[in-house]
């Protein structure tokens, strides 16, 4: 009995040492496939790294305003009589806007210039009676200074007047009417906004190392969110003479022509201020491009010799570039990058180093400087 446990112990160990060895067997098999293995060539689309010529850009964002933009306002204190405008109207300059009571005023005038009259009649009978020599020079003097106080008190009431019948201080269009018929207005009351918009300023901010750069008459482009798909076009007129000392930006005025007025003053802008010479740059597709934090590298393609066959084959190589200016989609490279060069122009973010690789550029999407979407 026990020997026959004996030789069935010795038995299932001489199973288990086969089983082992098989196994083993296998295993090695296995890593020695594995280190003769080669993962198949990743599909890719490529493009080819162009020399071209982009005119060279400043961007910045900037605010509309107004030529001239003024809040008329009450000069005195008086009731309105009449209202002359209608509310969002053009008008020119001296259109008249709005009436005070000025009845005291005008009886003054009355006064004043009867005054006057008899005053002026004085000085003409003093002036005949000294050439005669029938009174002194001093009456004649006397009769001159009431004269001139005359016409002074009523050239006085003629401005108040004036200021009680108020005008359009220029051409512009107006805005919410502000008074009412009858109101008392007191001096310094808003009565309607008025607003020169064509032309039309657009002023921005640019870093301090950009002065030597900019100069008045360079050309400006501007977008803005109410005029979607448009560019419009103007001059730079006016350069801040000092730097701001906190933000260290100079402020930029340029004009623009308005003459439909579609821009109105307080919009938000984007600006971009265009320099005079074009810069010559290397350009590739920005899907070309793996962006990292550590820095940005795109994917060359190369023909190297296979370690396994000989032949040749594409192989990637991965490097690093350095990134400039972007025109729709595509990245101009500052360096890094040759003319001439294949880069792999989609789905970067998967390959790696010395992956080797078939080009298939049937799916290759199309690159354009500005691409229009549809909206689908």
């Amino acid at each position: 009995m026990k020997k026959k446990i004996f030789f069935t112990i010795i038995g299932l160990i001489a199973l288990v040492g086969v089983i082992g060895g098989i196994k083993a067997l296998q295993i090695g098999q296995m890593v020695a496939q594995g280190k003769n293995f080669s993962p198949p060539p990743e599909t890719v689309t490529t493009a080819r790294a162009a020399a071209a010529s982009w005119e060279s850009l400043i961007p910045s964002v900037g605010s509309l305003e107004a030529v001239q933009g003024v809040m008329v306002t009450a000069e005195l204190t008086g009731k309105v009589t009449r209202i002359a405008f209608a509310p969002g109207k053009k008008v020119k300059a001296g259109d008249l806007l709005v009436t005070q009571d000025t009845s005291s005023e005008e009886a003054r005038l009355r006064a004043a210039e009867a005054a006057m009259a008899l005053a002026k009649i004085n000085f003409d009978r003093a002036r005949g009676l000294l050439a005669q020599q029938a009174i002194s020079k001093s009456e004649f003097d006397n009769a001159d200074a009431q004269l001139k106080s005359a016409v002074a008190e009523a050239d006085g009431i003629r401005t108040l007047i004036e200021k009680k019948t108020i005008r359009a201080p220029f051409s512009g269009r107006l805005g919410m009417r502000l008074v009412n018929l009858g109101q008392l207005l007191k001096e310094g009351t808003p009565i309607v906004t008025l607003q020169a918009l064509d032309p039309i300023f657009v002023n921005f901010l640019l870093p301090q190392q950009e002065i030597a750069r900019v100069r008045r008459g360079l050309t400006v482009r501007v977008k803005t969110d109410a005029l979607p798909g448009e560019t419009l076009e103007g001059r730079i007129t006016a350069i801040n003479p000092e730097v701001d000392s906190a933000t260290r930006n100079i402020r930029i005025q340029a004009t623009l022509d308005n003459p439909d007025e579609r821009l109105r003053p307080g919009m938000f802008a984007n600006v971009a201020v265009v320099m005079p010479d074009p810069k010559p740059v290397i350009v590739i597709p920005e899907t070309a491009v793996l962006f990292a934090p550590y820095s940005d590298s795109v994917f060359i393609v190369e023909e190297q010799k296979s370690e396994t066959d000989g032949k040749p084959a594409l192989v990637l190589r991965q490097q690093f570039v350095r990134l400039g200016e972007k025109q729709g989609d595509f990245a101009a490279v500052v360096s890094g990058l040759e003319d001439g060069q294949t880069v792999v122009s989609t789905g970067v973010f998967k390959l790696r180093n010395g992956q080797s690789v078939v080009v298939d550029n049937t799916l290759s999407p199309e690159f354009k400087t500005a691409p229009k979407p549809e909206n689908n």
